[in-house]
């Protein structure tokens, strides 16, 4: 451990307790677990993390279908068919190591430097899947059977696991790591936030927008309602009207719902609430 300590980066606000547990996180050289909705900034935890402390990023994208090797390696058989089969290679095709390829995890483990892995939406992946990955991070080892070689981590990476929370996990994996749930945000963390994105911005529109945006979210009947991403691009989308008057969000049709909401029905039944003026 570097006794490196991670206090926030220009465009992350984050608050003492989550500071707190990735600081122990760190120093206990175990996974961070964050679960919350879409939006609250779990990804972003890890870009923040690389930013302050100079580390790269490497991030493994979780997929239903994924096997945890695809993770670690991937041995490129067709590369090497097709090489013995024309011969127009430079590489020696009796060299198997030469046409293994390092997966995400495995890049983490024979970087020269310490670096930040993201496992991003772990929840999707099946148990077996998780409680070997945990496996292997534990050990921070594996063998590349076709070479019976083991790869061993040169530097144990920062590891940032993230869950939407749309399927348990499983009590060993829970075991093994440190866990946070990152709450949304309320009126005033999210003005701290839309200050970061907007210095300098105008009060009375960002006021506006924070209030018209919970008052969004609040509707009934909503299957996906808009994340800090939305309402940071809303603003924006607002900002292309020079005219446009703050005022006209605490009480009139509200402009670009499109950009808050993505399914049609969401989108629809805000549209509908929005019209109705003095009634919203």
């Amino acid at each position: 451990m570097s006794g490196q300590t991670f206090s926030g980066a220009s465009r992350y606000v984050l608050d003492a307790e989550l500071a707190q547990i990735v600081n122990v996180s760190m120093a206990l050289e175990m996974p961070l677990l964050l679960k919350g909705e879409p939006g609250t900034g779990k990804t972003m935890l890890a870009y923040a993390i690389t930013e302050s402390l100079g580390m790269p990023l490497l991030t493994l994208n979780v997929k239903s279908s994924m096997k945890l090797i695809e993770a670690l390696y991937q041995y490129d058989t067709l590369t090497r068919l097709n090489d013995s089969r024309f011969g127009d290679s430079k590489r020696d095709i009796s060299d198997i190591e030469a046409y293994i390829k390092m997966g995400k995890i495995g890049q983490a483990f024979v970087a020269d430097r310490r670096t930040v892995l993201l496992i991003d939406e772990i929840d999707k992946a099946d148990t077996d899947f998780q409680d070997d990955m945990l496996d292997v991070l534990d050990q921070m080892e594996f063998d590349i059977i076709e070479i019976d070689k083991t790869i061993r981590a040169r530097h144990r990476p920062v590891i940032i696991i993230t869950s939407n929370a749309k399927k348990d996990l499983s009590d060993p994996f829970l075991g093994r790591c440190n866990f946070h749930h990152i709450a949304f945000p309320d009126p005033k963390m999210m003005r701290k936030i839309i200050d970061v994105h907007f210095p300098g911005m105008s009060g009375s529109l960002a006021d506006n927008a924070i209030e018209a945006f919970y008052r969004l979210r609040q509707l009934d009947g909503i299957e996906k309602r808009p994340a800090t991403r939305e309402l940071i691009n809303w603003i924006r989308a607002l900002q292309t009207d020079p005219d446009f008057n703050p005022k006209r969000l605490l009480k009139e049709d509200l402009p670009f719902l499109g950009v808050l909401f993505k399914k049609s029905q969401d989108f629809e039944q805000a549209t509908r609430v929005s019209q109705r003026r003095g009634r919203f």
